[in-house]
């Protein structure tokens, strides 16, 4: 079968689902996207990894990655390979060097790994035709500036932009020591755009 590569295109907060997160995948060389609603912590593990923020102690997908690398085991690649009744089927390929095994994992669980492996996301051809969805340039940025699809939680913003930027960065350790990456992630944005203005 055709495997097609998928690149994260973006995580916001689900409209449909209270707690829950829609991981939405693109094509490589493509439109379509593939949306995928997963949980709170492994949405925020991906965020993490793809902000490139350390947490004060090591995430479960962290630990995974010690451990495969202490015993010289490699991702090679994660792997979408069924859909079945909504509920997407995936698995990590690793390899000792010697020889390959797949590990079925849950979804989000998967691409949690993929981003801390940087290894290819792939998926077949037939999932992507049964649930993938085709958004233009202009759907994608427009859905970017309805805050449908980037940022995950609004609420405190305008209160950053009251706060001085030592006082942010004193929320910014507080949320860092709290494990809040999602928000200490809103925070630093914060203050990134001021360093840029």
């Amino acid at each position: 079968m055709k495997k097609v590569k998928l690149e994260i295109v973006g995580l916001s907060y689900s409209q449909t689902q209270t707690g829950a997160y829609a991981l939405v995948l693109g094509e490589s060389k493509g439109k379509r996207r593939l949306p995928i609603i997963i949980g709170g912590f492994e949405a925020q593990a991906i965020a993490i990894e793809l902000e490139k923020m350390t947490p004060s102690r090591p995430l479960t997908h962290d630990l995974f990655k010690s451990f495969a690398e202490g015993f010289d085991i490699s991702v090679s690649e994660v792997l979408i390979y069924n859909l079945v009744e909504g509920i997407f089927f995936a698995k990590i390929i690793c390899s000792n060097g010697e020889k390959d095994v797949e590990i079925d994992a849950r979804t989000s669980d998967a691409i949690a790994v993929a981003v801390r492996f940087n290894c290819p996301i792939n998926t077949y051809e037939f999932i992507l035709s049964q649930a993938g969805i085709i958004l233009d340039d202009e759907a994608i940025n427009a859905a970017g500036e309805s805050g449908e699809m980037d940022d995950l939680v609004e609420a405190d913003v305008n209160d950053y932009l009251k706060k001085s930027t030592e006082e942010l960065k004193q929320l910014l350790d507080a949320a860092l020591a709290d494990e809040d990456y999602e928000k200490a992630s809103r925070i630093r944005d914060e203050i990134n755009n001021r360093k840029k203005s």
